[in-house]
């Protein structure tokens, strides 16, 4: 089995984002209620940090404090819906309480969509009951037949917003344009995973832009965990059948998600059900069903009884009756309620299992969106849990040259996959051009000797993740929507770039100097300014400058630092990727847009990877 790069990242366990203030809200529930008086609110952040939380507490401002009628909460899957059960907020601090009336949770009603549930938000709307919870596919079929007007002066709350496209075909979204067109509500937006490099965007440019951010970084997530220290996300390729090799990267001590491929996978067999019975049988001899909860047992080598959820069984009594025992509220802080958890299309996204140490996938997974919901649910803070991880196999390619093409392909795009999260796992980049007047910023640490007037500086605030880094040559944005994009989007354009085909080939396989230029400047400035262009059109070129400028020093820099720890400690710990990126600037002795571009930001790509 090959491994291609992986991402092994150790964060301080300062505690700090799981602490609560006097209203029981944690930093980032906070930080978002500061922003509750903004109509148009979107909240990026990872999963685990608390946005459902975040939600009733803003819901509950605007609902008793800001005039609204009712709040709708609209989530992708039933089984996310419990995410908003009633929660006894005053007993933190909070001045009400979360209540839902049984009837007006849709995510636990019987019957279909564009049934009897649509009639049941016409009751709600028509009453005085203040909150529904219901279904991206119940919102949209209400909205068909009641109208926009229907739900003027009201929130609506959209859970898990990377389901929403400015595709015409993506009826949420289009209709969420009709909302924000008619402007008689106020939305609130959520995501733990706001990535659409490589399909369209969530919103056109107009919509975007009514909306205030509230960012909340992986970083400052992982940072401030309790016990949670270690993320590892790894790559591997396998030959033959992947049954014969998940055991050299599952251990059945750690409490597991797999999740098996798609059956229009390269990886896939054809039969789900034989790939989840050969999993059983290389962990062990079958020992039957658990009469209560449906879990499977199996007997290892060495003894031990593994409890394994079966998700990827199609018989719904089975199925239900293994949902339930998983979202059994009186076993969510026992630990050895389940050892393992098999799952095809479920649990990803909303999926709370907080002793989850690894999530394995079998496959590749074209959506970087869907690899990080999946990293999300390892990614859990909970006792004695120091070290998690994220694994991928993929199948390595045969005889066949079609084969051969697809399975390179899919190298490339691991290796993307791997180089963006790493982008959203480090600390949060702030740029600016260097000028004689700087100065420090309160709260920013400059290393040694403090802030130097005569060079560009880099200083890091710990508690928030952020660096502040100047950069001589820097080209600043001039509009509020580039100034927008280089504050919260960076990723975003990183994604584009890194998925591009041409710019990954190229960046790996292509000598250093093509015509008069070198190969990085051919990629940094020309593939990825055209690429920035095709994504923002509507920006100047000034602006579209400034965007390229800011998206590849962010790339870059993480790159050199990568590169930097890896040669030093063969590890890149979060406090080592700190120092990496200041030894990078002190050694160049001032940062210079010009020497950025002539970084080949997939060069540390290069020795790892796999040769079919």
């Amino acid at each position: 089995m090959v491994q291609v790069p992986s991402v092994s990242v150790t964060y301080a366990q300062t505690g700090a984002s799981t602490k609560s203030n006097e209203f029981g809200m944690r930093p980032m529930q906070e930080r978002a209620f500061e922003k509750r008086g903004e109509p148009y609110l979107l909240i990026k952040s990872p999963p685990a940090s608390g946005k459902s939380r975040a939600l009733m507490f803003i819901a509950l401002d605007k609902l008793y404090n800001q005039g609204l009628k009712q709040a709708i909460i609209v989530v992708p899957e039933k089984s996310i819906g419990a995410s908003f059960n009633n929660e006894p907020l005053t007993q933190f601090g909070f001045w009400a309480d979360w209540h839902v009336e049984p009837k007006w949770n849709l995510c636990n009603a019987p019957g279909s969509d564009n049934g009897g549930k649509v009639k049941s938000v016409g009751a709600f709307l028509a009453s005085d009951d203040r909150i529904l919870v219901c279904t991206h596919a119940t919102f949209r079929f209400a909205v068909d037949q009641f109208g926009v007007a229907a739900f003027d002066d009201r929130l609506i709350a959209v859970d898990e917003f990377h389901h929403v496209s400015s595709n015409p075909d993506n009826r949420l979204g289009a209709q969420l344009a009709d909302l924000i067109t008619r402007d008689r509500v106020h939305i609130l937006a959520m995501t733990g995973s706001y990535f659409r490099g490589d399909a369209e965007a969530v919103l056109m440019p107009e919509d975007e832009a009514k909306f205030d951010s509230v960012t909340y970084t992986y970083y400052e997530q992982l940072n401030g965990y309790e016990y949670l220290k270690s993320l590892d996300i790894g790559y591997y390729f396998y030959s033959d059948s992947y049954a014969d090799h998940i055991l050299k990267v599952l251990d059945p001590d750690e409490k597991t998600i797999i999740h098996i491929p798609s059956v229009n996978s390269r990886e896939s067999t054809k039969d789900k059900i034989k790939e989840v019975e050969n999993i059983f049988s290389r962990l062990g001899d079958w020992q039957g069903t658990d009469p209560v909860t449906g879990f499977q047992l199996v007997k290892t080598p060495e003894g031990r009884v593994l409890r394994i959820a079966d998700l990827v069984d199609d018989n719904p009594a089975n199925r239900d009756r293994v949902s339930a025992a998983l979202k059994d509220a009186s076993q969510k802080h026992n630990r050895d309620h389940v050892d393992i958890i098999i799952a095809l299309g479920m649990a990803k996204e909303g999926f709370d299992w907080i002793w989850c140490e690894h999530a394995l996938t079998v496959g590749y997974r074209s959506s970087l969106t869907e690899i990080v919901q999946i990293i999300g649910r390892a990614t859990r803070d909970a006792p004695g849990k120091t070290r998690t991880r994220f694994s991928n196999l993929i199948a390595e390619p045969d005889a066949c040259a079609e084969v051969v093409t697809e399975a390179v392909n899919d190298t490339l795009k691991a290796i993307a996959a791997s180089l963006l999260m790493e982008q959203v796992l480090a600390p949060r980049f702030n740029f600016s051009p260097k000028r004689a007047d700087n100065g420090p910023t309160e709260g920013y640490d400059y290393g040694k000797g403090g802030y130097d007037p005569t060079r560009c500086n880099i200083g890091f605030n710990e508690q928030s993740g952020q660096f502040q880094i100047e950069i001589k040559g820097l080209v600043e944005p001039k509009s509020k929507e580039a100034a927008r994009i280089c504050r919260e989007d960076l990723n975003e354009v990183i994604t584009a770039f890194v998925q591009d085909k041409t710019a990954i080939e190229r960046g790996l396989f292509d000598c250093e100097h093509v015509g008069g230029e070198t190969l990085p400047q051919e990629l940094t400035q020309v593939r990825l300014g055209k690429i920035i262009k095709d994504k923002y059109p509507e920006l100047g070129e000034e602006d579209q400058e400034a965007v390229r400028q800011h998206a590849i020093a962010a790339l870059n820099l993480t790159q050199k630092a990568k590169e930097i720890v890896l040669a030093e400690n063969g590890e890149t710990a979060n406090t080592a990727l700190i120092d990496g990126i200041r030894k990078f600037a002190m050694d160049v002795r001032d940062l210079d847009i010009d020497l950025i571009d002539k970084i080949n930001p997939f060069g540390e790509a290069m020795p790892s990877l796999p040769r079919p």
